[in-house]
């Protein structure tokens, strides 16, 4: 048969190269009516030998792919019969099926066909659907990245910044010949990131990479991206500065120390409306233009009942599609991460500029892929890999929410 088929092949190339020289023929590409009925006959018997061709090399295939899973057929074997394929139940489900879709035969029998019934038609049936999709529980939005000062740090170890901690004392009205007084308040400080490492590996089986019906490769890099901004953004809000970034709701005199916590008006188990007025003017009105709430889930399911005076919610919803709600004229932002405990003196939100929240990058996500490594184990590895440290550099431009 596969001699055939070559030959045919080769009356396919010449039946097309014949189409080729009608056109060849024509004038600037537009065939005469009698040119156009000469290449519509040529092609009309291209198109029948192909068919042909694909036929028959369907059916070559069908057979070889039939002796190589069963070899003790042979090819008068191959019309359908009693044989029962070894293995499994589940297996011969599975062989049975394909049986069907390589030959059309299933056995020599006729009867009422049914799904629920293997022999009487499920056999026909394929064992599993499986989509392309991925079931898989959302994920946290990352917040503090879209609004905080990123610096690449890519020719040294850490990032440094010289910081004014105390300005000079105010200027005195002085005499036209009296001595200048000298100030002695003034000094300098230095905030100093070094951006720390954070990697994972994962490794796949070879086999899982190549028959997967997901793109499991692109799936582990995307999970592996997910999984390393996921810490980043915890110790943003809550790291203790040690290996990792300084968060923001974690007291400390390098970053928000406890003269930025603002309990007035609360109590120990709710935000008061008269405490989140107080939160928007302890800070600047210079940080308050870019000024934003951050509150867990908990918090601003409370917040959301909170009325004023005449009774209107002071929690307003966005009227417009992806844009933030907004708390007293401010945009509000919610996070998995905020500390959502309401017990006495604890932190339960924050009003602030967050580009004074500094995060320094020392390397660019990245993930390697280890094809020798384990190949003894038939396993592919990646490894992802990032370094980054975070800080608040200025700690006027917070205000911290604490329970009283």
């Amino acid at each position: 048969m596969k001699d055939r088929i070559n030959k045919l092949k080769v009356t396919i190339l010449k039946a097309v190269n014949d189409a080729r020289s009608v056109l060849d023929g024509s004038k600037e590409g537009k065939l005469s009516t009698e040119e156009q009925t000469k290449y519509d006959v040529i092609m009309a018997d291209v198109r029948g030998m192909q068919e042909s061709s694909q036929r028959m090399e369907t059916q070559m295939t069908m057979e070889e792919s039939l002796r190589a899973s069963a070899g003790a057929l042979t090819p008068g074997a191959l019309t359908p019969g009693n044989q029962e394929l070894p293995g499994q139940p589940e297996d011969r489900v599975s062989a049975q099926f394909r049986s069907y879709l390589q030959t059309g035969a299933i056995g020599n029998e006729l009867r009422l066909l049914q799904v629920d019934s293997p022999v009487a038609g499920g056999y026909i049936s394929a064992p599993q659907q499986l989509v392309n999709r991925l079931i898989k529980k959302m994920d946290d939005l990352m917040f503090i990245r879209q609004f905080a000062t990123v610096i690449p740090v890519t020719s040294s170890d850490s990032l440094g910044c010289p910081t004014l901690e105390n300005d000079p004392a105010d200027s005195d009205w002085t005499g036209e010949v009296s001595a200048v007084s000298e100030d002695s308040s003034m000094n300098f400080g230095k905030r100093e990131l070094k951006p720390h490492l954070l990697s994972k590996e994962i490794k796949i089986s070879m086999k899982l990479l190549r028959v997967s019906a997901l793109p499991i490769e692109n799936l582990i890099i995307d999970r592996l991206a997910y999984k390393h901004a996921l810490p980043q953004e915890k110790a943003f809000l809550t790291g203790n500065g040690s290996g990792q970034p300084l968060g923001l709701f974690t007291a400390s005199a390098d970053g928000i120390s406890t003269g930025r916590d603002y309990s007035t008006g609360n109590s120990g188990t709710a935000i008061a409306f008269d405490n989140l007025i107080g939160q928007k003017y302890n800070i600047k009105e210079q940080y308050g233009a870019k000024a934003r709430w951050l509150f867990s889930r908990v918090a601003m399911s409370l917040i959301a009942k909170l009325k004023d005076a005449e009774g209107r919610y002071i929690w307003m919803v966005s009227p417009i599609a992806g844009q933030p709600d907004t708390l007293l004229g401010k945009p509000v932002h919610m996070s998995e991460w905020v500390p959502s405990v309401f017990t006495s003196g604890l932190y339960v939100g924050l009003y602030g500029d967050f580009s004074q929240y500094w995060i320094a990058d020392g390397a660019n996500f990245s993930v390697q892929r280890l094809n020798e490594l384990n190949a003894r184990n038939n396993k592919i590895g990646f490894i992802g890999r990032a370094e980054c440290d975070g800080m608040p550099v200025l700690e006027e431009a917070f205000s911290r929410v604490k329970l009283g």
